[in-house]
């Protein structure tokens, strides 16, 4: 009986102590997401990660993302609204929509998304889009059409304001009868997650 009480003693011990360790750890990050949010742990397929800015305030962007100028098109300069009834959010709206684990989309094709994605972010390539409705809560019908009625919620992205790729899948979900108000668009994408200093992933295939 002894032994189990200090057993669980232990067990509330550390139950307390791990959150208490986490908030010391924010509080001692010099290069915060915001004075709120210094951090933030996103649920991911391989566990949680914890997504955080760069903490040396030297680092400078990723080269691949430095570029100002690209050949348009392709690379052309999207609008803050991709369509009616979209939502466009930045990058504080993604993580706490991401946290409570809210459906990330990776629009860009395999090849970018290997490179480097964020935590959490499910690769649905634009190309692939309209095929593989059914991973985000849509079936199809008798008809071989899609009812999206118990539509998740989801949030997509890209390489930046310059890509046209989630655009692109987005389009593709509307036209398929994905409910806009269910569809976010995050327009700073990659080059501006870079930019912040955010914590990036290799992603899976």
């Amino acid at each position: 009986m002894k032994h189990l009480l200090i057993a669980l003693v232990c067990l509330f011990t550390l139950a307390v102590s791990a959150p208490s360790q986490a908030v010391a750890d924010d509080d001692a990050l010099e290069v915060k997401i915001n004075a709120r949010m210094p951090s933030v742990t996103v649920p991911t397929a391989d566990g949680p990660v914890k997504i955080m800015r760069n903490q040396d305030t030297n680092n400078t962007i990723d080269p691949a993302y430095a570029k100002t100028s690209r050949k348009c098109p392709p690379f052309c300069v999207q609008p803050m609204q991709v369509a009616p009834g979209v939502t466009t959010v930045g990058e504080v709206e993604l993580l706490e929509f991401a946290k409570t684990g809210g459906k990330l989309i990776d629009g860009r094709t395999v090849e970018w998304h290997v490179k480097g994605t964020i935590p959490g972010a499910l690769n649905m390539p634009y190309t692939q889009m309209a095929e593989r409705l059914d991973e985000i809560g849509c079936t199809r019908g008798a008809d071989k059409k899609w009812d999206c009625a118990k539509a998740e919620k989801v949030l997509l992205f890209c390489n930046g304001p310059w890509c046209g790729q989630s655009p692109m899948a987005i389009k593709a979900m509307l036209r398929e009868g994905y409910p806009a108000d269910k569809i976010l668009y995050y327009r700073g994408g990659m080059q501006a997650w870079h930019v912040l200093g955010l914590t990036v992933v290799e992603g899976n295939f």
